[in-house]
């Protein structure tokens, strides 16, 4: 009789045991998950604010005259040398248009409300890459005092701000629902040297 119950004791042990190192496991794996699509939401936030960077610091680069035309929380239209900086003589004054489109657009992605950030050059040449995770993108414009304003020839900065979101929401590994609260905000202020 003893060594049923020392062998039922042992076998209760060992289940507990066993599903103690799979709930760890588990866990470990949701944790990896959640730190790599945490390293995405960076790498994708810093390959959007370097973009944007690039292209918003020429505003103005070789035109003479007021040259942003359109500056709301969600476009941005300007003139710009965009193809030869640092050449003068050049000529050729592009007209370039930032804007995102809307959740439909996005293809690919589990995320429901990703976009596609849209940037058009000359009215033809247009490029939208892939969404990144990008769910908002809001512009404010600031002039010499870093007082926000909305008269063209005053900017003389601009702020980008941006919420990246992983392609696909992270399961909670104790509910098995998807956690919506990981994101990635991120705030670039550039000062366009020509305008």
């Amino acid at each position: 009789m003893h060594f049923l119950l020392d062998l039922m004791g042992a076998s209760l042990i060992a289940g507990i045991l066993f599903l103690l190192i799979v709930k760890l496991n588990l866990y470990t794996s949701n944790a990896n998950y959640y730190s790599d699509n945490e390293l995405k939401l960076q790498q994708n936030v810093k390959t959007l604010a370097e973009i944007i960077n690039y292209d918003m610091r020429k505003i103005g680069y070789q035109y003479d005259g007021t040259a942003i035309v359109t500056a709301d929380s969600t476009r941005i239209q300007f003139y710009a040398d965009m193809d030869a900086p640092g050449t003068f003589g050049h000529g050729v004054i592009d007209f370039v248009e930032y804007y995102l489109g809307d959740s439909t657009e996005a293809s690919g992605t589990a995320n429901q409300r990703d976009k596609v950030l849209y940037r058009i050059i000359n009215h033809t040449d247009t490029l939208g890459g892939p969404t990144l995770g990008l769910v908002d993108l809001k512009f404010s414009y600031l002039n010499s005092k870093g007082i926000a304003t909305t008269y063209l020839d005053s900017i003389k900065y601009v702020r980008a701000e941006f919420w990246v979101e992983p392609y696909e929401h992270v399961a909670d590994y104790v509910t098995g629902q998807p956690d919506s609260s990981q994101f990635t905000y991120w705030e670039l202020t550039i000062n366009p040297r020509n305008i």
